[in-house]
């Protein structure tokens, strides 16, 4: 699911909490749970916004390319059960 937020909004949401300024007020300004904060916190904290958006793209990159290894590792299966059946 895509976020309504970009990598630069969400980067000033994490800087304001870093200020000081208090999680719950920041929650309810931006309409965001304290679960997602935290997410946030936990993935993008520290990181500058291209650094986020570059994270994220490798991440979907990954998850691309598992996907083609497991559907050629399937194949590969299919070749040998068929292969090793006698004629």
């Amino acid at each position: 699911m895509r976020s309504k937020f970009t990598y630069t909004q969400i980067h000033q949401i994490l800087n304001e909490a870093d200020l000081g300024a208090e999680i719950k007020a920041i929650c309810l300004k931006y309409g965001i749970s304290r679960n997602t904060f935290y997410n946030w916190k936990n993935k993008y904290g520290g990181m500058s916004p291209s650094d986020a958006k570059l994270k994220h793209d490798l991440e979907i990159e990954n998850r691309r390319l598992k996907k083609m290894v497991a559907e050629r590792d399937l194949e590969i299966e299919a070749m040998k059960e068929l292969l090793s059946k006698k004629w």
